[in-house]
């Protein structure tokens, strides 16, 4: 049973679900905003609220546990140089889904996913 379990599983196998994740995160962090469905908007939430927390941290094993999720070695570097400056006084809520028009193709309900 799937009581209380915080991420959808998003109709695909695990591995494949967490690669979609750690792509979704790393444009996420990279643009500063995405257009994605509404599921997958709110499951990338959190990972991106933690990869900020880590680069807040600015510890050597908090940016190591970054650079083993997020793909883009000089992307890192640039999150953990700018993530106390922007987020220091904030204590989370670092990214915000709003809902936009639904998908032409399969009426599938939109999101944008940004940093605040």
């Amino acid at each position: 049973m799937r009581h209380s379990r915080r991420v959808p599983k998003l109709g695909k196998p695990a591995d494949q679900r967490r690669a979609l994740l750690r792509s979704l995160a790393t444009e996420l962090i990279r643009h500063g905003r995405i257009t994605t469905t509404k599921t997958r908007a709110k499951a990338v939430q959190s990972e991106a609220e933690k990869m900020i927390s880590l680069a807040k941290d600015g510890s050597l094993a908090a940016r190591r546990q970054a650079l083993g999720y997020i793909y883009d070695k000089k992307l890192v570097h640039s999150l953990f140089e700018g993530a106390q400056d922007r987020y220091g006084s904030r204590n989370g809520g670092y990214t915000r889904v709003l809902r936009t028009v639904r998908r032409r193709g399969d009426n599938a309900e939109m999101a944008i996913i940004e940093l605040v």
